[in-house]
């Protein structure tokens, strides 16, 4: 694969991802192009990008989810590459391909990786031809409750309802006795239409208290690699709270195992940049497919700490058709790292979102703390966008040093005028059983 010119970025995200992959950019020595809709004019990623074009409206639906904007954008800033950041269109194949059409470069994988990662049913099934190891199920939507029945009865109860074209919990049901099948599969499809635009579901066995460990894939035009496990039990309503990496439950020849499946996945898509392979790991050390994020991840800042790289440049050079600098061989952790999701919810009032203004804000610092945050004093929370306001990572030698550093950071961080989860983290990291690793999804 033989080199493209690449001078000009335009990020299509916003928030913390969105000043992450500028400053990515200027460390690559590229100009970074910044798009916003009106609640983000004053945001401190417009700010950092060297040219910021406006999107519309701040609803998503007006800006930051309007393809052909986000095209226009493209050209009349001279930009000759898109970043999707995550979220929005990161992963809808019809966008990259369009960007790809435009003669643009896309800093993400193929579209026909996406394409093939993004129906759940089409994944399981080209996995099992790829030998990557799957949770025992369907290859195929159901949505018959007769032929479903007889699955599950083979199956074997509890199973899991599951939506085929999206993730996050949505159209999502656990079953543990016949008679509740039938319910299952009409209200999961249901809740998966609205929420994916996609109604089918699929079966497949319901793992008890799995744990959630993800592999960190890099793949350029010559190799593709595994960079270590992130562990990502700690959840709420199926959503990601902290992550970490290493994970006390992987020793490093499941570490190798898991990669090579990682990895294997990877190439039978024909997989280029940074990507993620998500698998459910049992008590007894089998692990399963669970899926592929075809993006950069929200936590990918643990193994950036753990294994000094730093993976949204690596995808700049990947997309651009350079190799990666990774060396060759296996690599080791080295001490410990955890991110904290600082979101604005309230955890006195059920965790729902908060909106307001930032009136003042103390971000921790000092040895091992690592703060990225999309907002600062005086900036606007509003309720038309993701919660996340910022990421709290540290590292450390060992694990118990690494909760020590992130009890001293969130004691340390003071966010003024919008309700925030730091007081639920702070629980968290003094729980007894996340303090000894017992955790599971």
């Amino acid at each position: 694969m033989t080199s493209r010119p690449m001078h000009r970025v335009l990020v299509a995200n916003r928030g913390e991802i969105a000043l992450r992959i500028i400053r990515a950019c200027h460390d690559e020595g590229l100009l970074a192009i910044a798009v916003y809709s009106d609640a983000d004019r004053h945001a401190p990623f417009v700010r950092a990008a060297d040219v910021a074009v406006r999107l519309g409206p701040a609803p998503a639906s007006e800006s930051y989810l309007r393809q052909e904007l986000l095209l226009e954008a493209a050209r009349t800033s001279g930009a000759d590459a898109i970043h999707p950041g995550y979220g929005f269109f990161s992963e809808r194949a019809p966008f990259a391909r369009a960007v790809e059409e435009a003669g643009l470069i896309w800093i993400g994988p193929p579209s026909s990786a996406i394409e093939a990662m993004g129906d759940k049913t089409a994944a399981r099934r080209l996995m099992q031809a790829a030998g990557v190891p799957i949770v025992p199920g369907a290859v195929a939507a159901v949505d018959d409750p007769t032929e479903a029945a007889a699955m599950a009865a083979s199956i074997g109860y509890p199973v899991l309802v599951k939506a085929a074209a999206g993730g996050g919990g949505k159209g999502m049901r656990v079953v543990r006795i016949p008679g509740d099948l039938a319910g299952a599969l009409t209200s999961a499809a249901s809740e998966a239409l609205k929420a994916f635009g996609d109604g089918s579901v699929y079966l497949e066995k319901y793992v008890e208290r799995p744990r959630h460990v993800e592999i960190q894939i890099l793949a350029d035009h010559e190799r593709t690699v595994h960079v270590g496990e992130r562990e990502c039990s700690v959840q709420r309503r199926h959503q990601k709270l902290l992550e970490e990496a290493p994970s006390v439950a992987v020793s490093p020849a499941l570490r190798e195992q898991m990669g090579a499946a990682a990895v294997a996945a990877a190439v039978a898509v024909g997989y280029r940049g940074a990507g993620t392979c998500e698998f459910l790991l049992a008590a007894d050390g089998s692990f399963y497919f669970l899926e592929m994020n075809t993006r950069i991840q929200v936590e990918h800042p643990v193994t950036e700490q753990v294994y000094g790289v730093d993976l949204v440049r690596e995808q700049l050079r990947i997309a651009r058709g350079e190799a990666m600098s990774l060396p060759p061989g296996p690599l080791a952790p080295r001490g410990w790292s955890m991110e904290c999701r600082i979101t604005s919810e309230d955890p006195a009032n059920g965790l729902l979102p908060s909106a307001g203004r930032i009136s003042w804000m103390r971000a921790p610092s000092g040895p091992g703390v690592r703060w990225e945050s999309g907002v600062e004093a005086g900036s606007e929370v509003t309720l038309h966008y993701d919660s996340m306001l910022a990421k709290l990572i540290v590292h450390a030698p060992d694990r118990s040093a690494a909760i020590a550093t992130m009890q001293r950071a969130l004691a340390e961080l003071v966010i003024v005028g919008v309700a925030t989860n730091v007081p639920f983290q702070r629980r968290l990291l003094a729980d007894p059983d996340f303090i000894a690793g017992a955790i599971d999804i």
